[in-house]
């Protein structure tokens, strides 16, 4: 059987192609979580017990027994780091990749088409990782404790940190990049994923990118609203 050489640049476009679909399930992965991260968040309103309850599950009875008791949890913590990783290393590699074929056609035939997300997606990316480990020093390791101390219950730990509005006002900041980074994320995710194959499927995953950004953002911003002015106490 005669087997076809690749040329150097066919092997770039497949390296390309595989890097943008590796960056877009990852995304979605990526995604997933944080719509089940802000209903788990929710679950403040249902008052102390049942939130302490829900945090103690997720790291403790969650799958048991199909995983022994425990697991679960770092199960997850392997998936969402791999899932990380390999985002950010194909956005490295295409970032690089695309600053360094800037002048061809292809850039310039499709840069006049960028939104503003798209195009500050690199920063966006960057301030959405370093808000992650502040977020993970905080509420998992405990190592930056902002009004509570360590070894706190997961209640006191959002009741303390969310009634200071100077945190409240980094925590909108951030969620509000988070979620401009998702509306274009989700948009470029399923067009690379083929879903854009029409004008009204371009609307429709328009209007579905915006949808859950919104959703996020309000989602994860009505429990530090609701702490900061006293709704949840």
């Amino acid at each position: 059987m005669a087997t076809t050489t690749l040329t150097p640049h066919q092997r770039a476009v497949r390296s390309t192609v595989a890097l943008k679909v590796l960056m877009a399930l990852t995304g979605l992965i990526m995604v997933v979580f944080l719509l089940a991260h802000m209903y788990g968040n929710l679950k403040v309103f249902l008052g102390a017990d049942a939130f302490d309850h829900y945090a103690h599950w997720l790291k403790g009875e969650i799958l048991y027994p199909l995983v022994p008791e425990g697991w679960f949890i770092w199960i997850f913590r392997f998936v969402m780091l791999a899932a990380i990783a390999g985002h950010v290393y194909a956005a490295a590699v295409l970032s690089a990749r695309n600053v360094s074929s800037r002048s061809s056609k292809y850039a310039h035939g499709h840069n006049h088409q960028q939104t503003y997300a798209a195009r500050t997606m690199q920063w966006g990316g960057v301030i959405l990782l370093i808000g992650l480990i502040f977020h993970l020093l905080q509420f998992t390791a405990q190592l930056v404790t902002t009004g509570f101390a360590s070894g706190s219950e997961p209640y006191h730990m959002v009741i303390a940190t969310f009634s200071q509005w100077w945190l409240v006002l980094a925590y909108a900041v951030w969620v509000f990049v988070v979620c401009l980074h998702v509306r274009h994320g989700v948009w470029s995710a399923l067009t690379t994923l083929g879903a854009n194959t029409s004008p009204s499927a371009r609307a429709f995953l328009n209007g579905l990118a915006w949808v859950i950004a919104v959703v996020l953002f309000v989602g994860f911003m009505i429990m530090p609203v609701a702490v900061l002015f006293g709704w949840v106490q």
